[in-house]
């Protein structure tokens, strides 16, 4: 591990103000991802930003009638919390899918938003890596790919054509995904002010800058994560599907949030995890089943369409079929047609 200076900030604006005077600099809080990279040599800041007693430690009530979730609350504080339970269970449900109650009881809301890859290429130093070394290549596409994305690896070149990948990493977060199917909002605190960015935005696919994840500012500090009013708490469910049953990533997750009256959808959320550089929502799928019977039938059309496009790289391409029949049994789940056990 490289040496480092460490600074503990008192005050937002504090640790907004030394992040941005030193670009090299990183926030730190629970460290469960950010420690590990620093001992890999793939992380290097010249400093660590200590934020753990800046006043983000709590959930409260917004005006709205949904929640706020500090930034610096932890991923257990919020699984357990008696109004996220009742109210957002498919987000209880998908944090506990996650990690080891260890790893819950010192990771952070905040943090969670902030995992990078678990692709092994991208530990690994001696291979090439776009995400670790933008421009040395991508080892994972001919290589060992089986966790890797089967989803939003390549854009447009420009000229109708699909340019190759540059990137085939997956997002690792369970919470995330969840937050994705419940339209979650950041809010973000920088030089330039406050904002808020929608869930869906703030994520990135690899595209041409496959290092950079997210759509944060260099010196932005995330705040808080907001929970819109509807927690979809009688119509839901998070399956993730994995090599064992637990402690370890999602090979393929599904965060279901559904509104049914009279034996009709009148709502539906979708998002999945293990497959995409991002959580990955497709609405136009979701539209699909909107006014239409729950039904094994209209979810495999459901599923068809989520995965238009997708594409396997050899040992992922298993994933393919995976998802779909995964979107499938947990729709079925979501609207209580087959049981969750």
């Amino acid at each position: 591990m490289n040496s480092f200076t460490y600074t503990r900030a008192d005050a937002i604006d504090v640790a907004v103000d030394e992040r941005a005077s030193e670009k090299t600099a990183k926030f730190i809080a629970g460290g469960t991802n950010l420690i590990d990279l620093m001992k890999e040599n793939v992380e290097r800041p010249t400093r660590l930003i200590d934020i753990t007693r800046l006043p983000m430690t709590s959930i409260t009530e917004t005006v709205d009638g949904g929640l706020r979730l500090g930034a610096l609350v932890t991923n257990a504080d919020t699984a357990y919390d008696k109004r996220v339970v009742k109210r957002y269970p498919l987000l209880s449900q998908a944090i506990l899918a996650g990690a080891s109650p260890q790893l819950r009881n010192m990771a952070t809301d905040g943090g969670n938003l902030m995992q990078r890859t678990r692709c092994y290429y991208f530990y690994d130093l001696a291979t090439p890596c776009n995400k670790r070394e933008p421009g040395s290549g991508c080892s994972a596409i001919n290589g060992f790919n089986r966790i890797h994305a089967i989803l939003g690896t390549r854009m447009s070149d420009g000229d109708g054509q699909l340019a190759e990948p540059q990137c085939i990493a997956t997002h690792p977060s369970d919470m995330c995904v969840a937050l994705a199917a419940l339209d979650a909002v950041v809010r973000v605190t920088g030089k330039n002010g406050e904002r808020a960015i929608p869930f869906a935005d703030f994520h990135k696919l690899p595209g041409n800058t496959p290092h950079v994840d997210n759509t944060l500012e260099p010196d932005e500090l995330i705040t808080s994560i907001d929970l819109p009013a509807n927690g979809f708490p009688k119509y839901h469910m998070y399956l993730k599907l994995r090599d064992r049953a637990s402690y370890a990533f999602a090979l393929v997750s599904v965060a279901v949030a559904l509104e049914i009256e009279n034996k009709t959808i009148t709502n539906a959320r979708i998002a999945l995890g293990g497959v995409a550089h991002k959580p990955w929502r497709k609405p136009e799928a979701e539209a699909l089943l909107v006014g239409k019977p729950a039904t094994k039938e209209n979810f495999q059309a459901v599923a068809e369409s989520l995965l238009t496009g997708a594409q396997g790289y050899g040992h992922n391409t298993f994933k393919i079929e995976l998802a779909k029949r995964a979107i499938v049994r947990a729709l079925g789940q979501a609207a209580k047609l087959e049981p969750t056990a």
